[in-house]
C-alpha cells in the first residue's frame, strides 16, 4: 500500500476512465486510485470493477447513489482516505485535462518541498490552456484575479482542481465543515487551507481540455464561485470559517 492515493470522481467517464487508470497506476512511484463514481449510467463503475481484477490492492472504488456534485463527490473520498493511512492525498480529474505525470511535480513540492498543499496552477507562469475558446480561457483567468483580490491568499489559480493534500491539512480542515460543490469547492479548501497558516504552493501545469466525453461546467457552478468567495471573505472576518 502506497502513503499516496489519488481521488478521481467520475460521472459518464466510460470513455476516459480506463486510461486514466491506466495512466495513474503506471507512475513511479506508485500512487493509489480511489474513483468515486455517482452511479454513471454508462458503465464507468462496472469497468472500474473490471480494472481490480488487475489492480485489487492499488484500485479502489465508491459508488454513490446519484450525482450529488463535484464537492461532495471530494469530501466522500476525503473521508475514506482518512480512514487509511494515506500521508498525500491528490485531487484530479478524469478526462486527461490534467496530465497525469504531474502527480509526480504536487507529490514533491508536498515531500521534498515545504507545502502542505501543492496546487497544478495554470496561470502561475502566465496561461497554460490549451483547446478551450478565448471566452471560457477569459473567464476562469479573471475568477482567479476575482478569488485573489477578495481573499488576499495570493495564489494565481484559485480554482484549479488539481492537488496534493498533506493529510495533516485534511485533519486540521475537517470535511464535514465543506459547503460548496463546484469551483467554489476548489476556492473553500484553498481558502480554508490558508486560513490555518498552510504554506500553499502552485506548482506550473499545461491544462488541456478534455478531448473525449462531455465538460461538467455550467453557468450556475460560476454563480456559486462568485458568491461563495464573499461567504468565505465574511465567515473568516467573523472567524466562523
Amino acid at each position: 500500500m502506497s502513503d499516496r492515493l489519488v481521488i478521481i470522481p467520475t460521472y459518464n467517464e466510460i470513455e476516459n476512465v480506463e486510461a486514466i487508470i491506466r495512466a495513474v497506476l503506471s507512475l513511479h512511484p506508485e500512487f493509489d486510485l480511489l474513483i468515486v463514481d455517482d452511479n454513471s449510467p454508462d458503465g464507468t463503475s462496472s469497468r472500474v470493477q473490471l480494472l481490480q481484477q488487475e489492480f485489487p490492492q492499488r484500485l479502489h472504488l465508491e459508488i454513490r447513489q446519484k450525482k450529488s456534485g463535484l464537492g461532495t463527490a471530494y469530501v466522500h473520498g476525503f473521508k475514506w482516505a482518512l480512514a487509511r493511512p494515506y500521508q498525500y492525498i491528490f485531487e484530479m480529474d478524469a478526462d486527461f485535462s490534467h496530465n497525469p505525470n504531474d502527480l509526480v511535480k504536487l507529490y514533491e513540492a508536498c515531500h521534498l518541498g515545504d507545502a502542505d498543499l501543492a496546487i497544478g496552477s495554470r496561470y502561475v507562469t502566465g496561461v497554460n490552456v490549451v483547446n478551450w475558446p478565448l471566452s471560457r480561457v477569459l473567464m476562469s483567468y479573471y475568477a482567479s484575479r476575482y478569488v485573489e483580490l477578495v481573499t488576499g491568499m495570493g495564489i494565481k489559480d484559485a480554482t484549479a482542481g488539481f492537488m496534493c493534500f498533506k493529510r495533516t491539512v485534511l485533519e486540521t480542515i475537517n470535511p464535514d465543515r465543506i459547503k460548496f460543490v463546484g469551483y467554489a469547492f476548489q476556492i473553500e479548501m484553498k481558502y480554508r487551507t490558508f486560513a490555518r497558516k498552510f504554506r500553499l504552493v502552485e506548482v506550473p501545469i499545461i491544462f488541456t481540455d478534455r478531448t473525449k466525453g462531455e465538460s461538467k461546467m455550467s453557468s450556475a457552478i460560476f454563480k456559486e464561485a462568485f458568491l461563495g468567495v464573499l461567504r468565505l471573505r465574511w465567515k473568516k472576518m467573523r472567524n466562523t470559517l
